[in-house]
């Protein structure tokens, strides 16, 4: 487009759009057909046009249209919501669901286009395809502070959004019910009956009822076992052995602490502001938090096993909790001087932390739920990291301990089994709905 038309271009939308600004929207609809003339491709007047022509009813040349924008601008979102919505109300639903797709390609946070998505994967008949939209478009709506009530819901969104949580309600239920379903028939529903408690506080059905109020997991609350901030070394009988196999794990420590370059932030590669609120720093020094991973999430770090052979092979012998996505969890935790990990809560009472100290300078201590404790080289302590807990380095040496790991030992093998199984499922569907899994 040469100057000349670019100016005449500029001065049409500009007169259109002060007939928005004005209320009169025959006038604006004028001059954006006019730059249309001058910009056929003109995605702000292609969007006006099409939306006054879908009020008069004319959804056909409105559709035209949309499709004329997105062909000249594939990657513009609200061109592809816009023709989603509009094939939508047409009735051509597969068209509709293509449209809005792209779109959420573009824009996947675009809760509204989410939302769409999941009526029309509804209306035809993918109830588990509607169910995942739905539940994506609801939590990404309401991490940006909507949805949350009516006065967060845009008026002529309030009853479609109703109608998602009631089908989510009602849909993630029945998932879940589904995976403890075979376990019920194998073991009996008797022995299920704090999971189905767990799974019901879960998913908002029944209230937690928490016994001691320190204590907030961040994702799953089991019911009905003791809540207490830390367990006794009697009731894990396996870590006499790990604290017997010290001196060895210290020394393959030892090894790995000479080559600095193996270690790796804990929390992640983030700048000092993003760190606020995680760690702080008792002097000059900045706070450091590192890590040496044997397994991370569940993943395992064969490089560092195949590096400490020993601890490695003591590890795997040991009852850990195995969960995709989430565990085992097992490192060498490295506590600068200095640095204090701020108060926080762990995810889940299912699992719980177990510390083997290997190098303690003074005053290093943790924290939980209000009761202090300090580390001593060689003897295990566990604790609930669903009560808030905090730890601190306040000498001029490094700390290190390794962290790990394990089943509440107030699980049965079969609950066990099934909190395995149903946080699995868990994973699968939240990231089938694009919601971020909770890690632990």
């Amino acid at each position: 487009m040469n100057s000349g038309l670019q100016d005449g271009a500029m001065a049409l939308r500009e007169l259109a759009l002060n007939g928005l600004r004005q209320g009169n929207v025959v006038l604006a609809e004028q001059y954006f057909a006019q730059l249309l003339e001058v910009a056929p491709d003109d995605v702000e007047a292609l969007q006006f046009l099409a939306s006054r022509h879908f009020q008069r009813g004319d959804a056909s040349r409105a559709m035209a249209m949309l499709q004329a924008a997105a062909k000249a601008h594939p990657d513009n979102a609200n061109t592809l919501h816009q023709l989603g919505a509009t094939q939508m109300a047409a009735g051509d639903l597969p068209g509709a669901a293509a449209s809005l797709r792209r779109c959420l390609d573009r824009a996947p946070d675009h809760f509204v286009a989410r939302l769409r998505l999941g009526n029309v994967l509804e209306q035809l008949g993918d109830t588990h395809g509607a169910l995942l939209a739905y539940f994506g478009a609801v939590n990404t709506a309401q991490s940006q502070g909507r949805w949350m009530s009516d006065a967060t819901t845009a008026a002529g969104l309030q009853e479609a959004v109703k109608h998602a949580m009631r089908f989510i309600d009602a849909g993630r239920h029945r998932t879940f019910d589904a995976v403890l379903e075979p376990l019920r028939q194998r073991y009996g529903r008797s022995e299920l009956a704090r999971v189905e408690q767990c799974l019901a506080i879960y998913l908002g059905a029944q209230p937690a009822n928490l016994p001691d109020p320190r204590q907030k997991p961040k994702f799953l609350y089991f019911p009905g076992v003791p809540s207490q901030a830390y367990y006794p070394t009697s009731r894990f009988p396996w870590q006499a052995e790990l604290e017997a196999a010290t001196d060895m794990v210290r020394e393959e420590l030892r090894a790995v602490l000479a080559e600095n370059d193996t270690l790796q932030p804990f929390l992640g590669e983030q700048s000092t502001e993003q760190l606020e609120g995680y760690l702080g720093a008792s002097g000059s020094t900045a706070a450091a938090w590192d890590a040496y991973f044997f397994y991370r999430h569940g993943e395992r770090f064969d490089e560092h096993h195949a590096r400490c052979p020993r601890t490695s092979a003591l590890i795997d012998s040991l009852p850990l909790v195995r969960i995709a996505d989430h565990g085992p969890e097992i490192l060498f935790s490295v506590l600068r001087p200095g640095t204090h990990i701020l108060p926080h809560r762990g995810v889940t009472n299912t699992r719980l932390v177990t510390h083997l100290p290997l190098i303690v300078p003074p005053d290093c201590a943790i924290n939980v739920g209000g009761e202090l404790h300090e580390w001593k080289e060689g003897r295990c302590v566990t604790f609930d990291d669903t009560f808030e807990h905090e730890a601190w380095n306040r000498s001029d040496a490094t700390r290190v301990i390794v962290l790990m790991d394990s089943w509440n030992p107030d699980l049965t093998e079969v609950e066990r089994v099934a909190v395995t199984d149903l946080v699995e499922a868990i994973g699968v569907f939240n990231r089938a709905s694009e919601v971020p899994v909770p890690a632990g």
